[in-house]
């Protein structure tokens, strides 16, 4: 039976968000709601843990080996890197999850993204599975791998071996998996939801990491997400590429795609709700409580971009297609004059308008209209007068807001992307040194 009814709300900050959705039909409500405190390990059948083996540079409270486990055998969804180079880990995973679409772990270093490495690189992560495997006893065809890092270096395989036996893994062990995987971010990023009809209910759950080298198709990331539903294995891996497309390929905060992007759905079925499918009652609600995450994620990501201080929000609106929607939106967000503006409190709307019409999608000028926030500053094309102050006063928010009505259709896209700042040059001119 069709949904007749939604409502949702949504605070999002990057420390909290506040989730309150209510389906109705003719026969049941549903309901998604926020767990506090919640991650890769509150479904059912998970767990996590974390050490510092001394891949990456040590500081306080360092990590950079962990492992998430499931207690049984997983269907596992992916999508991978558009980047014609590749790391080892994610050639490993393509081809282990082509021959069997299942998975029960996942190992994870960072500061060594194993990518550009050769024969060795890829007989690291194939070891890397296998030492993983012997300490979770079971096969390490079940074991998925994912690198973070610096490109062109080669793991250090003694640190692996001897890491892994000091990992310990538990229900808790989300928080330091999460931490373990971060590189250049600033705070860990995690969150999960319930989902309740009244007589079935499961989890999702999920943690991602990613600051730099960030563009959409994939964006540079990694990220992890686990649930207990029982889902139809096409209907999962459909829901996760269609959720990535409008999420993680919707951020970008310098234009730069990595070799080792990553994003992996594991679902254990430890819930025993019936199976959901395209025809399932609950595969709407299954589907929103996924974007929701995801798109938390990504939001997460792009407000946590290195060395931003504001979160952009660009939203396009009348488009003749979803494809032209989604590239001007992207396009915008990738724009280093947008990017620029916004850091300096520039209302130079000018820039806006510029990268929309080169993004490729079908624009009329004389059909534009341009807003910051919510003051319009371009109708139909005309330049309106503004007050400057205001203006600028709407690019100083936390949350500045960018929208664009191209006035052809019906269709809308929304991109995310932060401010470039002098920081993000420090920090990346001086990565590896």
């Amino acid at each position: 039976m069709g949904i007749r009814k939604f409502v949702q709300l949504t605070d999002f900050t990057i420390d909290m968000i506040v989730v309150s959705m209510v389906y109705f039909n003719e026969s049941m409500s549903i309901n998604i709601e926020i767990l506090k405190e919640g991650g890769i390990t509150t479904p059912k059948g998970f767990l996590a843990g974390a050490t510092y083996a001394g891949i990456k540079k040590n500081s306080k409270d360092a990590l950079d080996l962990c492992i998430l486990f499931s207690e049984v055998s997983c269907p596992t969804a992916a999508v991978f890197t558009n980047n014609k180079i590749k790391a080892a880990p994610v050639i490993l995973n393509q081809n282990r999850l082509n021959i069997r679409s299942k998975s029960r772990a996942i190992i994870i270093n960072s500061g060594c993204a194993n990518a550009c490495t050769g024969h060795q690189g890829m007989d690291a992560a194939i070891e890397t599975s296998k030492l993983a495997a012997r300490k979770l006893g079971i096969s390490s065809d079940e074991v998925l791998v994912a690198s973070t890092g610096v490109i062109g270096v080669q793991l250090p395989m003694e640190k692996i071996a001897d890491g892994v036996n000091h990992i310990v893994l538990s229900k808790k062990g989300g928080q330091r998996f999460t931490r373990a995987i971060m590189t250049t971010d600033t705070k860990p990023k995690s969150i999960a939801l319930a989902v309740n009809n009244g007589h079935e209910r499961f989890l999702i759950g999920g943690t991602c990491k990613g600051a730099g080298m960030i563009h959409p198709n994939m964006a540079t990331m990694l990220c992890f997400l686990t649930t207990d539903a029982v889902v139809d294995y096409d209907y999962l891996c459909l829901e996760l590429k269609n959720v990535a497309d409008m999420s993680f390929n919707m951020i970008s905060i310098d234009g730069d795609t990595s070799t080792n992007d990553t994003v992996i759905l594991m679902a254990n079925g430890l819930s025993r709700n019936a199976v959901i499918n395209h025809s399932s009652d609950l595969a709407a609600a299954f589907h929103q409580a996924l974007q929701e995450v995801c798109v938390y994620l990504a939001k997460s990501i792009a407000s946590d971009g290195e060395g931003a201080t504001r979160l952009i929000e660009i939203v396009i609106d009348g488009a003749l297609n979803l494809a032209d929607a989604r590239l001007a939106a992207r396009t915008v967000s990738n724009s280093p004059l947008v990017k620029t503006a916004v850091h300096g409190c520039d209302p130079n709307w000018g820039r806006i308008i510029a990268a929309v019409g080169r993004s490729g999608a079908e624009v009329i000028q004389d059909k534009v209209d341009v807003y910051i926030g919510g003051m319009c500053l371009l109708k139909s094309g005309i330049p309106l007068p503004f007050d400057k102050k205001e203006a600028s006063n709407l690019l100083r928010q936390n949350e500045v807001l960018l929208k664009v009505n191209l006035n052809l259709g019906k269709y809308c896209a929304t991109a995310w992307g932060c401010d470039l700042s002098k920081e993000y040059v420090t920090i990346n001119s001086d990565y590896t040194s």
